[in-house]
């Protein structure tokens, strides 16, 4: 299953800003997204940078991986 994860960085400024600290890693399947602040890939991932055809959450830079992604917490 493909899975993407990506960095909020609206959830980083508002950790700056709030003096908290939610994940900001977003670890979405084609059924659900999770949360984390660290995760770990289990096999190949491919890094991309694409910032004339960002994901449609606005992500520019994104990892896909078709492995499995453990979220350590």
């Amino acid at each position: 299953m493909k899975t993407i994860i990506h960095v909020n960085q609206h959830i980083i400024k508002s950790n700056r800003k709030n003096n908290v600290n939610e994940p900001v890693l977003t670890v979405k399947t084609y059924k659900e997204n999770r949360y984390a602040h660290e995760v770990e890939i289990k096999g190949d991932s491919k890094i991309y940078y694409s910032p004339d055809k960002p994901l449609s959450c606005g992500a520019h830079v994104w990892i896909e991986t078709n492995n499995e992604v453990i979220i350590i917490k």
